[in-house]
C-alpha cells in the first residue's frame, strides 16, 4: 500500500497529500504525520482515501473517546486533541479570507471555545428497522453512507440524551408503525427535552400508551410530527415545561419550538452573544438592524443594552416567535420584527427599511451576498458579520472591503460544533 506525508487539513477535516501530481484526500489523517493510506475513489486530479495505518503520528493526535468514531458520521476530528481544533478552525478561516476574498483583518480575535463533550442540544437521529442488527437502530447515519451507525451512546450529546438511545430503539420496536417512523429531532431547552416523533401514518391505542409511559418514565416531552415541520404538536405531556433556552447577561429568556431553529451549544452561544454585542456596542439612541434574525438571538440582547432594533427575518413562524419573546421579556417598544426574502434583498428594499447606525447579519450557508451588494451609500457605519461558512464570508468580506469602502477590522473562529470541521466565525466591519 502506498504511503504519504500529509500536510494539511481540507475543509472536511481530511488529511491532504500530493504524490505524482495529484492531491489524496486521507480520511483520520492528520499534518505532519507519515500514513499509509488505500484509495476507494480515483479521479484524474485527485484520489479519496481510507487511513490503514500512521507510519509517524503527529504529536496532537489523540485517542478518539468515542467508541464509535470512524463508523459514526457524526464527528470528523475526535483524533485530534481539542485545542489543536480549535488552532486549525482558525488556520481554515484565515484561509478563506485570503485565499477566497484576499482580504486579511487587522486584527485576529481569541476563538470562542468551550466544553468539547455534551454540547449538543439540538440533533436529527434516523431511525430503521435492521433484523441483522437485532432490531431498530436509532442515531446517526454512518460516515459517505445511508445506514444508520450502531450507536449504544453518544460523546457529543448531553449525557441524558444519550441514555435515551438504547430506551429509544426498545420503544420504537414495540409500536404498530415502528416501520413508518423514520426520523427523532431532539431539542433540549434549560428545562426540558423535547423529542419529535417522525410519523408516517397513524398511531393506534396501544401506540399512544407506550410514548406516554416512555415519556413519564425518562421525563421528557414528545411531540408528533405527521408532515412537514410546522405539523409538529405536542401529545404528552401537555402540561408542564417549554422549551426555551437564557442568556443571563442580558437577562433573557427566550422560548422555541422544537423544529425551530437554534444554536445547538448553548453555552457557545452565549459567548458567541456576548461577544457580537461587545463588537457591535450598541448604546440608547442607536437604531440597529438584526438581519437574518431568526427568534431573536442577537435581535433581544441589542434591544436589552438600550437600542432600537429592527429584526428581518424569511421565516414568519420565526418572526412570530421573536415578537412573542420580545414582549415576555419587556422589550416590544424597542424592537420591531419583519418577515422578508433577504436573498432578494435590492438597494430600494434595504432603503425602506430606513437609516441604520449600525447592523448584524447572521445569514445561513449561503452568506449574505444580496444584502451586501444592497448597501448604499447611507449604509451603516458598523457592521457585525456573523457567518456558518467561512467561503461566503470571505467571499462578502471582499465585497465589503473592495467595493463598499469598509474596514476590515477583526474576525475570529467559533467553535460551535467541537470534533466536526464545521467553521463557524465573527467578523466586525467599519466605515467613516
Amino acid at each position: 500500500m502506498p504511503i504519504a506525508a500529509i500536510e494539511s487539513l481540507d475543509h472536511e477535516a481530511r488529511g491532504i497529500a500530493r504524490r505524482e501530481g495529484k492531491t489524496i484526500f486521507v480520511d483520520g489523517a492528520l499534518p505532519g504525520e507519515t500514513v499509509e493510506y488505500a484509495s476507494f475513489r480515483r479521479k484524474p486530479n485527485y484520489e479519496l482515501a481510507h487511513l490503514l495505518r500512521v507510519v509517524r503520528a503527529s504529536p496532537v493526535r489523540v485517542e478518539a473517546r468515542c467508541p464509535h468514531y470512524g463508523v459514526c458520521g457524526g464527528c470528523a476530528m475526535q483524533h485530534l486533541d481539542a485545542a489543536a481544533q480549535v488552532a486549525v478552525k482558525q488556520r481554515v478561516l484565515e484561509d478563506n479570507l485570503w485565499h477566497i476574498g484576499r482580504v486579511r483583518p487587522e486584527q485576529m480575535l481569541p476563538p470562542i471555545q468551550g466544553e468539547p463533550w455534551g454540547y449538543r442540544r439540538r440533533a436529527r437521529l434516523a431511525v430503521r428497522k435492521v433484523p441483522k442488527k437485532g432490531g431498530v437502530l436509532v442515531g446517526f447515519h454512518e460516515r459517505r453512507s445511508s445506514y444508520i451507525a450502531d450507536m449504544r451512546s453518544c460523546e457529543i450529546l448531553p449525557p441524558a440524551v444519550s441514555e435515551l438511545l438504547l430506551p429509544l430503539r426498545e420503544l420504537i420496536a414495540g409500536l404498530s408503525i415502528c416501520e413508518r417512523l423514520p426520523q427523532i429531532e431532539v431539542a433540549m431547552g434549560d428545562s426540558c427535552i423535547a423529542l419529535v416523533l417522525r410519523i408516517l401514518e397513524p398511531l393506534n391505542a396501544t401506540d399512544e400508551n407506550l410514548l406516554r409511559e416512555f415519556a413519564d418514565r425518562h421525563g421528557v416531552v414528545l411531540y408528533l410530527q405527521p408532515k412537514g415541520p410546522d405539523t409538529a404538536v405536542r401529545f404528552h405531556p401537555l402540561p408542564g415545561p417549554r422549551l426555551s433556552y437564557t442568556l443571563p447577561e442580558f437577562g433573557l429568556e427566550l422560548e422555541f419550538r422544537p423544529t425551530e431553529f437554534t444554536q445547538v451549544n448553548h453555552a457557545i452561544n452565549r459567548v458567541l452573544v456576548r461577544r457580537a454585542m461587545r463588537l457591535l456596542d450598541p448604546r440608547p439612541g442607536e437604531r440597529i438592524a438584526d438581519l437574518f434574525c431568526g427568534l431573536g438571538n442577537f435581535t433581544l440582547p441589542i434591544a436589552s443594552l438600550g437600542a432600537s432594533v429592527v429584526g428581518i427575518e424569511g421565516s414568519p413562524a420565526l418572526v412570530a416567535r421573536g415578537k412573542e419573546s420580545a414582549v415576555a421579556n419587556g422589550l416590544g417598544a424597542r424592537v420591531e420584527f419583519g418577515v422578508a426574502n433577504l436573498f432578494e434583498c435590492t438597494e430600494e428594499s434595504l432603503a425602506a427599511l430606513g437609516l441604520f447606525d449600525k447592523m448584524l447579519i447572521d445569514p445561513p450557508r449561503e452568506g449574505a451576498v444580496e444584502v451586501i451588494k444592497a448597501l448604499g451609500e447611507t449604509a451603516p457605519r458598523r457592521i457585525v458579520y456573523v457567518s456558518c461558512n467561512p467561503a461566503t464570508l470571505a467571499r462578502d468580506a471582499a465585497i465589503l472591503v473592495s467595493v463598499k469602502g469598509y474596514r476590515f477590522r477583526a474576525a475570529g473562529a467559533v467553535n460551535m460544533f467541537p470534533h466536526t470541521a464545521h467553521v463557524e466565525s465573527i467578523a466586525l466591519f467599519d466605515r467613516e
